[in-house]
């Protein structure tokens, strides 16, 4: 019998759906993701939230409700129920929330008091077929009130209850302390606890593309640690995909294998809902996929992404910039709309795709995810609860993604969106350019324009290509932060924030024709002085007439200085020019050789060529 079914009910089995989560230090301290109330909270040692006479608490929110609607239509869950631990006088109110005209519409579904003198369970239904967001409040009726917590339940067939275990796939590059610190949860909350539904239901496979882990430490029968060369995450990812691959061939029944990257924050009760997601899904969603929202490491309650689109390139991220402490928001949340993949942050796949002839592209960074879900991603389904924390963008500026990312754009679209043709790259190669001689940042055009040039050689350059001596060299050519104290723009932060307003202040008619007429500036003298602008954020107006800007990035304190330069912004263009030509004469053959031979690099016995793995 699973280990998440507790009791026989009524000829059904009732399962454990969801825990009921708390505030973590380490992991999220937001309570209002977890449950919402006026007064300040006081919680006791060993989770236990003190509630005062007439105060209410509402569980409305991002981690403890339930999505009835999707848990009914993805899996055989039915019969919702709520299982709590309480003391004192309380009135329990079941409720659910529906998203109609652009808000959430509160109904009240039961409600009951409910005494005791010490700590106990109580179970309460949801009503039959009750949809929506289910969530619950609390009222406190006595002065010694309290809620220690609890889970929702659900009803289904033992028949319709699948076997699921999860192979964790870590690429990873130097980036112990988060690599660390989430092994070292998934050990002691699953792995190592005999009680965790999950138990025996879980495998870590991690590759180390910096080598610099202890392996002799790390590896156990349920962790393993394995070094790779640095040929980026689609190296790392498939690396661990074909020690799963190879797993299984030894017995291990890995039935899904959860990409998932280094520099997250995960709450391993995220891996819990994913299981019993799987566990319970419908034999005509056997091949979902599972996606994680990504949600900000900095600002714990803002959504980056929750399922995307590729849209031949220019992504839409769904549900961006959700403040999930909004109920409505949370409710808009479980809206589904068209997605195409969801980024390897967290996204769990079937292992009947992930076959010897099905992995994913040697593309190195940026692309490789959304080219697997291209490829393989039917239906993929999101949920609320599901997600992990990760580093914002914004403090992972690198010149070399210019290279990467127009360049498999080109291969991600050259197999999966034909109308996207020799126009549509011309395009974008000159807005890209442009806009980054607009910025003064020569080498981000020479990245653009090298990246579109190696796409065209075809797919016998990417197979033969030295993928991280090639990474090495572009890492080189790059700008580079640098102490500010080195160089020769200094810091002034009013400079700073006057510029990250700038763009704002400046819209308008005249400004746009102002900037057309000297082409941003290029057509006059400089008379600006010069200028501190955000490394991620400049626009190309911040150096609108300025000699020298000085690219700041606030984290780590460091920048790097450009110059306007007539010599360079002419070679640039010259550059440009010249690909667009190349672009005319080389693109339909470019992209009809990766449609046709694209499966020479997506086979096994490619990837252990290229990771060396013969040897």
């Amino acid at each position: 019998m699973p280990d998440m079914i507790r009791q026989k009910v009524k000829g059904e089995y009732r399962m454990l759906l969801q825990k009921l989560l708390w505030p973590r230090v380490g992991i999220c301290t937001e309570d209002r993701l977890y449950y919402r109330m006026k007064a300040p909270s006081f919680r006791d040692e060993g989770d236990i939230l003190r509630i005062e006479q007439g105060e209410r608490v509402c569980f409305d929110t991002y981690f403890n409700s339930v999505s009835a609607d999707k848990w009914r239509r993805y899996t055989a869950a039915q019969n919702f129920s709520l299982r709590l631990k309480l003391s004192g006088k309380l009135r329990v109110v079941l409720c659910s929330r529906h998203f109609i005209n652009s808000q959430s519409v509160r109904a009240v579904l039961a409600e009951k008091v409910v005494q005791a003198d010490s700590v106990q369970e109580f179970c309460f239904d949801f009503p039959k077929g009750a949809d929506g967001m289910l969530f619950f409040e609390l009222q406190a009726l006595s002065g010694n009130a309290a809620y220690c917590g609890g889970a929702y339940e659900c009803d289904a067939d033992e028949k319709d209850v699948q076997p699921v275990k999860i192979g964790v796939d870590i690429c990873t590059f130097r980036r112990e302390p988060f690599v660390m610190g989430n092994i070292a949860r998934m050990r002691s909350d699953i792995l190592e606890n005999a009680a965790s539904p999950l138990h025996n239901h879980l495998e870590v496979f991690v590759s180390d593309n910096g080598q610099t882990l202890d392996y002799d430490k790390l590896n156990s029968d349920t962790v393993h640690v394995v070094p790779n060369a640095n040929v980026g995450g689609a190296g790392g990812f498939t690396r661990g995909m074909i020690e799963i691959l190879k797993a299984n061939e030894n017995g291990a029944g890995v039935t899904h294998v959860l990409v998932m990257d280094d520099d997250i924050v995960l709450d391993t009760d995220v891996l819990l809902r994913t299981y019993t997601l799987l566990s319970l899904r419908k034999p005509e969603y056997a091949d979902v996929f599972v996606g994680g929202a990504m949600l900000r490491l900095d600002r714990p309650n803002i959504q980056v992404e929750n399922g995307a689109a590729w849209n031949q390139g220019q992504l839409i991220s769904h549900k961006a910039n959700f403040d999930l402490t909004k109920v409505d928001l949370c409710v808009a949340n479980e809206l589904e709309e068209r997605h195409e993949y969801n980024a390897w942050w967290y996204c769990c796949i079937p292992i009947a795709v992930v076959r010897p002839d099905n992995l994913p592209m040697p593309i190195f960074i940026r692309g490789d995810d959304i080219e697997y879900g291209l490829r393989n991603c039917k239906r993929l389904v999101t949920l609320n609860g599901i997600c992990v924390w990760h580093e914002p963008f914004e403090s992972k500026y690198s010149s070399s993604m210019y290279y990467y990312i127009l360049r498999n754009q080109c291969i991600d679209n050259s197999m999966h969106c034909p109308g996207y043709d020799a126009n549509a790259l011309k395009t974008d190669l000159r807005s890209q350019v442009m806009g980054e001689v607009n910025r003064y940042r020569y080498k981000n055009a020479d990245l653009l324009i090298r990246g579109v040039r190696d796409f065209l050689k075809g797919i016998d350059w990417l197979e033969q290509t030295d993928a991280e001596a090639l990474h090495k060299e572009i890492m080189a050519y790059g700008y580079k932060a640098q102490p500010v104290d080195q160089l020769d723009v200094p810091f002034d932060y009013s400079r700073y924030l006057y510029a990250t307003k700038e763009e704002e202040k400046n819209k308008g008619k005249l400004k746009d024709l102002k900037v057309k007429l000297t082409r941003n500036g290029w057509l006059v003298p400089p008379t600006r002085e010069n200028t501190v602008v955000s490394m991620m954020h400049m626009t190309a107006y911040n150096a609108y007439r300025v000699q020298k800007v000085l690219n700041y990035d606030s984290n780590s304190q460091k920048g790097f200085v450009t110059e306007r330069s007539k010599e360079e912004y002419s070679r640039c263009v010259r550059e440009m020019k010249a690909c667009m030509k190349e672009i005319d004469a080389q693109f339909d053959a470019a992209a009809q050789n990766y449609r046709e031979r694209c499966g020479e690099v997506r086979s096994l016995d490619f990837w252990k060529k290229y990771l060396n793995l013969d040897k």
